[in-house]
């Protein structure tokens, strides 16, 4: 009797083995399948069977029981996608204490939780702290520092693998940090000014040391406002139309965290002019060299 056949079959695939008569074995070059072993069995690796027949009929069939080589351990080489979702870059944020927020996902082998890192500027790696939420094929993961991060730039990195040992492509977002509002000073008008012109100017000067360049507003009573163009050292002007009677001129300044800084100044706008009602002199008349008293009543 003599072995008539070799059959090896994984992952649904059955190969016919050839004869090698100088080794006396049986051998097949097979192409390994195209999809990560991971997900397969326990082992994560991709469980064959080799079933023997000899020429009169009889087979016998080994299994990963029989021998371990028979688990192929595939993998894929597609790495995980890392994607920030907050702080995006360029982002003006007003909380120096941010929840940084970001997804990491992989369809194949999974992502390996333990290599999921957060850098922020040059600091170590941080691993631990990080919440990470199942989503398909991933997690989101956040992360809040634990000290405030200073005034001005910062930036964070993001790293991640996959159960194969594929390496995300790091991903990087800078940002700044701006808990301080804008500085404001209004020169004109001054507090309570009383006038007879009923256009007023109204000017001052802004700055923000994180984000500028900062926008100003100028509202009468509340209606659509002014936005005077502010120069490179931060002074502004424009005039407004005043009201007869009290007006409110409301001035804000933004910068570009969207952090803001108020200063309402009071005008009242008097174009009727007083009127007189009565005029005495007494005595009348008066001795010469003597002194009398001129009275008037007048109101406005």
């Amino acid at each position: 009797m003599a072995v008539q056949s070799v059959k090896f079959t994984l992952n649904g695939q059955t190969y016919d083995l050839t004869y090698d008569s100088t080794n006396s074995c049986w051998k097949a070059t097979i192409s390994a399948p195209s999809a990560t072993s991971w997900n397969a069995n326990t082992d994560h690796k991709y469980h064959g069977t080799v079933v023997a027949t000899d020429d009169a009929g009889n087979s016998t069939t080994a299994t990963i029981t029989d021998f371990a080589a028979l688990g192929l351990r595939v993998l894929e080489k597609t790495a995980p996608v890392s994607t920030i979702t907050y702080p995006t870059a360029g982002a003006y944020i007003t909380s120096s204490k941010p929840t940084i927020t970001w997804t990491v996902t992989d369809a194949g082998a999974g992502v390996d939780t333990s290599t999921i890192s957060l850098k922020i500027d040059n600091g170590t790696a941080i691993t631990s702290g990080i919440t990470k939420t199942a989503i398909t094929n991933g997690y989101r993961c956040s992360y809040t520092p634990g000290s405030a991060l200073s005034e001005g730039s910062h930036s964070i990195t993001v790293n991640a693998k996959d159960n194969d040992g594929n390496a995300a492509t790091a991903k990087t977002a800078a940002f700044k940090v701006d808990t301080v509002p804008p500085s404001l000073t209004v020169s004109a008008p001054a507090e309570g000014l009383i006038t007879n012109q009923s256009t007023c100017t109204v000017s001052g000067t802004t700055n923000d040391a994180t984000s500028s360049p900062v926008t100003i507003s100028v509202a009468v009573n509340g209606g659509t406002p002014a936005t005077p163009t502010v120069s490179g050292t931060g002074s502004w002007s424009t005039d407004v139309t005043l009201e007869s009677g009290a007006n409110t001129i409301t001035i804000v300044a933004t910068d570009s965290a969207g952090k803001t800084t108020t200063i309402t100044r009071t005008v009242t706008l008097d174009t009727g002019a007083p009127v007189i009602t009565a005029v005495t002199l007494t005595p009348n008349p008066v001795d010469a060299g003597a002194t009398y008293v001129i009275t008037v009543t007048a109101t406005d």
